[in-house]
């Protein structure tokens, strides 16, 4: 593949001594990455032009200097020629390489993709989950998966990666493995982290993601009602199978508790304070962030119903967690049982809790981010009321005031109130001209 740029330079380095007689380096530049190296020759400075790059005068051992530093440019670019026939990638390393007589490194995909799941795994868990690791010990069997079913061989080089690689990968993803488009585009993302890394690396120039753009699909993320937590909370179940996993989502539903976290809760974690709040204190497993919870009534009395639970007392957790597979398994078949057609998930506790329990009640959302763990508000956001229920729950508020006020003069007043209030709902234009005509109409 050819380069943006390319440039050969011979130098005499400066030593600590400042001495006249000093080392000639040379260096090569491939799109602005020098690599440089010492020929293993002194020569004295007084005798060096280096706007020429080239010992100066006509005495023999100026001419060898000269010689061999014309056979290194002569072996470089003949080198560099080789590579664009064969339509190698050229870099400074490799082009350096040559030069020292080493064996130019070819890297492989796999090989780049273990290196980086084992530092990884050594950052376990000051820097990640261990969840996080096991997704990219999947996402490296996707693509080994893939090597194997496409090109019949155990790896590939960096060099082979092309667009053509990735949208084929996708497909595979989506086909072979019967993945859905989003949990394709988070394994594709995965495997983008190693090929950038690559890059990084100097392992490779171009960018083979640089066409690439997927598109998730909309997921329908819309939390519990109250009324349906209430159906869960007082539905007597024949097993303590589903009684126990109902427990357990419900508590999450009042903690905003992620699976992980719930099942790493230790009673350590449970805190009285002097007020006799009982909190939550603790880390989340995914980002390392503290959280701090007041346990609601609800949460509590699961708390103390386990108290004595044998599993408990064993691991000293808070609740009897099961495997999130499990978990999930058995919450479709309490939806099934309550007559609740959302699709019941271990994740879909923690958007309760931030939208149904505590946004929808008038608790600030900054204190909601706090207490789910988030980084930002812009995080929080996303659990945040749909429209929808937002402009519900307004009209519902204005219809009580409407039926709270008599007829008259007086309500150009009230009418100029009300818009005043629903112009902080921040609803776009269609919908407050619609309210202001049927406040007109009614006032």
């Amino acid at each position: 593949m050819l380069e943006k740029s390319f440039s050969i330079n011979f130098f005499l380095k400066m030593n600590k001594k400042k001495v006249d007689l000093r080392y000639v380096y040379l260096r090569i530049t491939v799109d602005g990455i020098p690599r440089e190296t010492s020929i293993c020759h002194k020569w004295d400075i007084k005798r060096w032009d280096q706007k020429l790059e080239r010992a100066i005068g006509t005495k023999e051992d100026a001419k060898v200097l000269n010689h061999l530093l014309e056979s290194i440019v002569i072996n470089i670019n003949t080198y560099k020629l080789e590579l664009i026939h064969k339509r190698e990638t050229i870099t400074s390393q490799i082009l350096m390489d040559h030069v020292q007589g080493k064996v130019a490194s070819k890297t492989k995909v796999l090989e780049e993709f273990q290196r980086h799941n084992d530092e990884m795994f050594e950052l376990i868990p000051k820097e990640y989950a261990k969840s996080t690791y096991d997704r990219y010990v999947t996402a490296k069997s996707h693509v080994n998966d893939y090597i194997k079913h496409r090109y019949n061989k155990n790896d590939i080089e960096f060099r082979e990666l092309n667009y053509d690689f990735i949208i084929n990968y996708e497909h595979y993803l989506k086909t072979v493995r019967n993945c859905s488009n989003n949990t394709s585009i988070k394994y594709i993302s995965n495997f983008k982290k190693i090929v950038l890394r690559a890059i990084a690396k100097d392992i490779i120039s171009s960018n083979p993601f640089v066409r690439y753009k997927p598109k998730k699909n909309k997921v329908d993320k819309k939390p519990l009602s109250l009324k349906e937590i209430t159906l869960i909370e007082n539905k007597e179940f024949k097993t303590d199978r589903l009684s126990i996993i109902r427990d357990i989502f419900i508590f999450q539903c009042y903690t905003g508790l992620s699976y992980v976290d719930v099942k790493e809760l230790k009673k350590i974690d449970l805190t009285e304070s002097n007020d006799g709040i009982i909190w939550i204190k603790t880390k989340r497993q995914k980002t390392n962030s503290n959280i701090s919870i007041p346990l609601l009534p609800k949460a509590i009395e699961i708390v103390r119903k386990y108290e004595n639970d044998d599993k408990c007392l064993t691991t000293n957790k808070v609740l009897p967690v099961r495997s999130n597979q499990k978990m999930n398994e058995y919450l479709k078949e309490i939806a099934s049982l309550c007559g609740i057609s959302a699709d019941l998930n271990t994740h879909k506790a923690r958007r309760t809790f931030a939208s149904t329990i505590t946004l929808a009640n008038g608790v600030p959302i900054h204190v909601v981010k706090e207490m789910l763990g988030h980084h930002s508000v812009k995080q929080t956001e996303e659990y945040a009321l749909t429209e929808e229920e937002a402009i519900g729950k307004e009209m519902k508020t204005l219809t009580q005031k409407l039926e709270n006020i008599s007829l008259g003069p007086s309500n150009t007043s009230v009418r100029k109130n009300l818009l005043e209030n629903l112009n902080k709902i921040n609803l776009d234009d269609d919908k407050l001209n619609l309210l202001n005509e049927i406040i007109t109409k009614l006032l």
